[in-house]
């Protein structure tokens, strides 16, 4: 059992028993670890105690997140910052697949995809010619292959896991050096509008729906702008992950509810300790 899988059952089993306020004996036990292991486990996997980060997946920090998330996201569209997005000193900047590009359909690309091991389970990465394309956490590997490679049909698609793993580690890895990192999207303007918004809300920031819907020029379309999230096809790197209710309740995410909690407390326990 990996690191990340240990952490999605423990956060499973304090959904179930979160009145019995179960303790870390408890949680190591759950984990089948020594409490030792168990410390060893998290801090090796974040940098952070298991306190610590069980503090990060109370509703109470979440509300907190999202207070200072969205006093951000205002201040950085009232200022009019354009700038690419930051995940600690990571650029990302996202580039629209043109409307020739998209009829197209990826003929004459050669796109390298495959898999990597990142600290929420296995992931499937891919890059076309302008930029990374897909980043998925899929169930089903075959499955996941066949809906990204129908996004670009006439593309050469090459497996290659050792490049996944190349970009992995320079998305995932908080102390590696990092360099700006281009994303490829094909969509709508409406949903390339709200990406871009996805883009502007720091790491260990939370937003709401509506929030993020004002940021991206649709106050009044909240629930368009939740579809539009839900069809991201770049996890984490446009991190859809970081918009949940207005009342702190995390919400629906496409690859496992349990993997979004996990990415925000991630993300908290990072940013606390490069603050502290």
């Amino acid at each position: 059992m990996s690191d990340y899988q240990r952490i999605a059952d423990v956060i499973r089993y304090l959904d179930g028993n979160f009145a019995d306020q179960p303790d870390l004996a408890d949680l190591a036990s759950r984990a089948g670890l020594s409490e030792s292991h168990f410390h060893h486990v998290f801090t090796d996997w974040v940098g952070a105690t298991p306190k610590e980060f069980l503090q990060c997946l109370t509703v109470s920090h979440a509300r907190r997140l999202l207070l200072e998330g969205e006093s951000v996201l205002s201040a950085a569209y009232e200022s009019g910052l354009s700038g690419p997005g930051r995940l600690h000193d990571l650029c990302v900047s996202l580039e629209a697949a043109s409307p020739g590009e998209i009829k197209a359909g990826g003929l004459g690309w050669t796109i390298s995809a495959g898999c990597a091991s990142t600290p929420f389970g296995m992931a499937m990465i891919a890059q076309n010619p302008r930029g990374v394309c897909w980043l998925s956490f899929p169930d089903d590997e075959e499955s996941a292959w066949e809906e990204m490679s129908a996004q670009w049909p006439k593309a050469e698609w090459l497996r290659s896991d050792g490049d996944a793993q190349r970009i992995a580690d320079c998305i995932f890895q908080p102390t590696a050096s990092r360099v700006p990192i281009r994303a490829h999207v094909r969509g709508s303007d409406f949903q390339v509008k709200v990406w871009r918004a996805l883009l502007r809300i720091p790491a260990g920031s939370l937003v709401s729906y509506g929030a993020l819907a004002g940021a991206a020029g649709f106050p009044t379309a909240s629930r368009a702008v939740g579809t539009a999230i839900g069809q991201n096809a770049i996890s984490y790197l446009i991190p859809c992950h970081r918009v949940i209710r207005q009342t702190g309740v995390m919400g629906n995410y496409r690859w496992d509810p349990i993997r979004k909690r996990a990415m925000i407390a991630w993300e908290g326990c990072l940013s606390a300790h490069a603050s502290s």
